[in-house]
């Protein structure tokens, strides 16, 4: 499964968002604490901003804000609005597969994956990405990146 950078950075601005709710951010300031490239992170907000999921105040006081209850918004919910369709093969959808012969049971395996995956992502606030994140951080959680394992 191919998670795209737009949706890996849309998740990431939410969770700063949420984890500073009491006053806007700056693009530019997200884009630094999450080491985002500036300029493709405000593409990433015009789709947010488009899908509700943020708002904006323009000014020197301006930034952005997390546009609804983040323990509301889940993160398949982010990856729609920022790609669209949630989970393709070749640009379609599993459930529009049919496969000749011997391959008619693949598309099963494809739709499988796709349930999966949208369960996970469905049950997956922001909140809860940005609570895990204080706590990590909290306790001194040395190196930036981890493992995760299935």
């Amino acid at each position: 499964m191919h998670i795209s950078a737009k949706a890996d950075y849309a998740v990431r601005a939410l969770v700063e968002l949420a984890a500073d709710s009491t006053r806007p951010l700056t693009c530019e300031g997200i884009a630094a604490a999450q080491e985002i490239p500036f300029r493709f992170l405000k593409s990433v907000f015009r789709d947010l901003r488009a899908a509700g999921l943020v708002r904006s105040q323009r000014g020197c006081e301006g930034g952005y804000w997390i546009g609804r209850d983040v323990g509301l918004i889940t993160v398949a919910e982010v990856m729609t609005a920022v790609d669209g369709a949630f989970f393709t093969v070749r640009d379609e959808s599993p459930a529009d597969l049919a496969y000749p012969g011997t391959g008619r049971a693949v598309p099963g395996v494809w739709q499988d994956v796709e349930a999966v995956a949208l369960a996970l992502l469905r049950r997956t606030t922001i909140a809860e990405l940005a609570r895990r994140g204080a706590a990590a951080e909290g306790a001194g959680a040395g190196s930036r990146r981890r493992e995760v394992g299935v």
